[in-house]
């Protein structure tokens, strides 16, 4: 019923990278939108539509794991795996497009 130590100390270190992750992003999207950053022209309506498909996923294995009849825990990395598939993703796209130099 209860988070074990490791359920606990695995949740905080995704939960953690995925909040540096987010971070990174949002930077590399500002800096795109002020033109120091290489991004393409469809990233605002990408950076929308990613956040409801990652909230509907996320809520989708969330339930499949609470009907599973796992743990809170199990549940909690679950409910995070979409989300941090996400930032993972954005910062190694976002990352190699680098710095607009001209």
């Amino acid at each position: 019923m209860f988070f074990t130590p490791e359920e606990a100390t695995l949740l905080s270190m995704e939960t953690g990278l995925m909040l540096a992750e987010a971070q990174m992003v949002v930077a590399m999207r500002l800096w795109g939108m002020a033109g120091l950053w290489n991004v393409t022209s469809d990233e605002p309506v990408r950076m929308v539509q990613e956040k409801a498909e990652a909230a509907l996923q996320s809520l989708a294995a969330a339930g499949q794991a609470l009907m599973g009849g796992q743990g809170a825990g199990q549940v909690a990395m679950a409910a995070l795996a979409p989300v941090r598939d996400r930032t993972r993703d954005n910062v190694q796209r976002l990352g190699t497009q680098g710095l607009r130099t001209v």
